[in-house]
C-alpha cells in the first residue's frame, strides 16, 4: 500500500504540470478528526481519537471545442488518526468517476454516492460526525446509503425553476465483470429541487436478488426550509423493505432536524429521528445536539452530544457511521457519546 501511494504521489508530481496545460486540475482534501467519549451502556466507556471520513482527492475539468465539458475525480480516504496504519486500504476508495456535461445535462461513470444516499442532503446536519443520521437509516441488511461500484448516472438539466431528475444503474455491485451472480444490479431514481430557501430530495432504490445483503427496496424523502436566513428546519421519512422480511423486517425512519446560526460564525443544531421496525421491541431513537464555530471558511471546531435509545432487541449507536472510532452497541442498552471535533477543508 505504501509503495502504491508513493508511486501515485510521484506520478501526480510529474504529470500535474502537463495536465494543467489542457485541463483545470485541483488537489483538495479534508482533515476531520475528533476526540470522543463513547459509552455503550454496558461494559465499554472509553475516550478515543477518530478520523471522520477524511480524504485526499484530485479533480480535473476541461472545456471542449464543441461547448461540452469533460470532468473527472479521484478520491481516497485518509486516516488522520492512525496515519499509514490502514495498509489494507486500496486507492480511490471514495467517489471516483469520469463524465461529460453540457446542455443535455450530466453523465458520469465510476464509483460514487448513489442518488438515494445523496437524497439525505437536506437534513445532513451531522454528516460524518457523532450523531450522523445514517446511524438509524443504514442498519443491518436494510442498507441503502451506499457508494456503488460500476455505476452509470445521468442528471438532467434544471427545469421548472430548480428541479433535477437523476437516474443511476450499478451494473456489477461486487466490482467484477466475471461475477457469477447475474442479478446483482442496483437501480436508482431521484428528484431534487433546490432554489431559494427550499431544499428537497426524493429517491427510490432497488437492489436485485444476488446483490450483497439481498433483494430490497428503499424510498426516501427529505426536505429543508430556511425559515429565516439564520434558521434552517428540515425533516426526513424513509421506508425500507427486504425480500426476506422475516429475517429483515420492514423499517421506517422519520424525524426532524434544525440548524440555527445565532452568531456570525457560530451554529447550534439538533435532531431527533425514530427508527420504527416491524418486529417486537426493535425500535430505536437517535437524538443529537451540537455547537459549531467556524474559525475561517476552511476551518471549523464543534462539540456534539448524541444518544440512541434502544428497545430490548435493538443495539444501534450514534457513532457507527463515517468514523474510525467505533465499537458495537449492546442489545437493549442506550448508547451515549460526546465528541469534540476539528475539520479543515483544503
Amino acid at each position: 500500500m505504501k509503495k502504491t501511494l508513493c508511486a501515485l504521489a510521484v506520478g501526480a508530481t510529474l504529470f500535474t504540470p502537463a495536465l494543467a496545460m489542457a485541463a483545470d486540475v485541483k488537489v483538495y482534501g479534508r482533515a476531520h478528526v475528533s476526540l470522543d467519549y463513547l459509552d455503550d451502556g454496558a461494559d465499554y466507556n472509553e475516550v478515543g481519537l477518530s478520523s471522520n471520513s477524511s480524504r485526499l482527492g484530485f479533480k480535473a475539468e476541461q472545456k471542449l471545442e464543441n461547448g461540452m465539458t469533460v470532468f473527472g475525480q479521484i478520491e481516497q480516504e485518509i486516516n488522520f488518526a492512525s496515519g499509514s496504519a490502514n495498509d489494507d486500504l486500496e486507492f480511490a476508495t471514495r467517489d471516483t468517476f469520469v463524465g461529460l456535461k453540457g446542455d443535455f445535462g450530466q453523465a458520469r461513470v465510476g464509483r460514487f454516492d448513489s442518488p438515494f444516499k445523496v437524497a439525505r442532503g437536506p437534513v445532513n446536519f451531522f454528516g460524518d460526525q457523532l450523531g450522523d443520521i445514517r446511524n438509524v437509516t443504514r442498519a443491518g441488511n436494510l442498507r441503502f446509503d451506499e457508494r456503488n461500484a460500476n455505476t452509470i448516472e445521468y442528471k438532467s438539466p434544471k427545469f421548472g425553476g430548480g428541479f433535477n431528475v437523476i437516474g443511476a444503474l450499478s451494473l456489477h455491485e461486487d466490482n467484477s465483470v466475471d461475477n457469477e451472480a447475474n442479478k446483482d444490479k442496483a437501480y436508482d431514481l431521484a428528484l431534487t429541487y433546490k432554489e431559494g430557501p427550499v431544499d428537497f430530495a426524493a429517491a427510490y432504490e432497488h437492489y436485485e436478488e444476488d446483490a450483497n445483503r439481498g433483494e430490497r427496496d428503499g424510498f426516501r424523502v427529505a426536505a429543508a426550509y430556511k425559515i429565516t436566513p439564520e434558521l434552517n428546519f428540515g425533516g426526513l421519512y424513509q421506508y425500507l423493505t427486504h425480500d426476506n422480511d422475516v429475517a429483515n423486517p420492514d423499517a421506517q425512519v422519520f424525524g426532524v432536524a434544525a440548524d440555527y446560526k445565532f452568531a456570525p460564525k457560530t451554529y447550534l443544531r439538533g435532531q431527533v429521528f425514530h427508527r420504527d421496525v416491524d418486529a417486537d421491541d426493535a425500535n430505536a431513537t437517535l437524538l443529537a445536539v451540537g455547537l459549531e464555530h467556524r474559525l475561517d471558511k476552511a476551518v471549523r471546531v464543534y462539540g456534539n452530544l448524541a444518544t440512541v435509545l434502544n428497545d430490548e432487541n435493538s443495539n444501534l449507536t450514534p457513532w457507527s457511521q463515517g468514523r474510525s472510532n467505533s465499537v458495537g452497541g449492546t442489545r437493549g442498552e442506550d448508547a451515549f457519546g460526546l465528541s469534540l471535533g476539528f475539520r479543515y477543508d483544503f
